[in-house]
């Protein structure tokens, strides 16, 4: 059963931030369901992966023209991950250093939007993983490997992400 918990509420910025990120994922669910009615899921899954993943490596190249020390994971997580974002998705450092940054999301307004639509858990899942290609996007960008661990899609209590350096 998802628990997707919201405990930062009535911050107008952060509201106006969940809304456009919530219109982003109804556009993306309803496109991937509607073309699961019409017998073509695994294409449909294929293109949006392709699109999300772009939008990633475009957005990671944006963030590293504008980090400080792109060689440092702490300085990508400090222009990443501003305090807006940070309170949009209840972001929680667990850790934070030049080669790796640990989080938690504690909420994910995409996954909200997908189950106010009323997805069942499985298509949730489904475009989370999706969703996440972005973000695999963004690590390509700036040269390091990420990890998607445990997610609120899939019924964990938050979303565990890192970044890291690369293994030489």
């Amino acid at each position: 059963m998802i628990d997707n918990k919201i405990s930062i509420k009535g911050d107008a910025v952060v509201d106006i931030q969940r809304g456009a990120i919530g219109h982003r994922a109804t556009w993306t669910g309803l496109t991937y369901t509607h073309a699961c009615k019409a017998g073509k899921a695994q294409e449909m899954e294929e293109i949006i992966r392709a699109a999300i993943a772009e939008t990633g490596l475009i957005q990671g190249a944006e963030i590293k023209a504008q980090c400080p020390d792109p060689e440092n994971v702490a300085s990508f997580a400090d222009t990443f991950f501003s305090p807006n974002v940070v309170k949009t998705f209840e972001v929680e450092f667990k850790s934070k250093s030049a080669d790796r940054i640990d989080l938690e999301f504690h909420h994910c307004p995409l996954l909200k939007a997908w189950q106010d639509l009323g997805f069942d858990d499985e298509t949730c899942e489904k475009l989370c993983d999706m969703a996440m290609d972005g973000d695999r996007g963004i690590a390509k960008a700036m040269g390091y490997d990420f990890h998607l661990g445990d997610t609120i899609a899939n019924g964990c209590p938050t979303c565990q992400i890192s970044f890291f350096k690369k293994a030489e």
